[in-house]
């Protein structure tokens, strides 16, 4: 996992200026995607993740800032370390 992230958030007003400027990467004039098609479709199934567990558990205070030091979702960032 790269320690930069490829998430970018604008407020609406930073939206609106993005397109008059026109810098919005994200214009009307996108190609649609390409048509999965029927056949995919019939055998498609709803797979739901599976659940989550709640637990306690005591760590060095030098981890947990780690994981927080890079911010937001550092609980989900923990769970895929010890998941990998």
């Amino acid at each position: 996992m790269s320690g930069k992230s490829t998430i970018v958030r604008h407020s609406l007003n930073e939206i609106g200026a993005l397109r008059k400027r026109g810098a919005d990467k994200t214009g009307n004039d996108a190609p649609e995607a390409e048509s999965l098609g029927a056949d995919f479709w019939k055998s498609a199934r709803v797979a739901m993740p599976p659940g989550k567990t709640s637990a306690h558990l005591r760590l060095d205070n030098d981890v947990v800032e780690w994981f927080r030091a890079r911010g937001k979702g550092h609980l989900t960032r923990m769970n895929a370390v010890l998941r990998a």
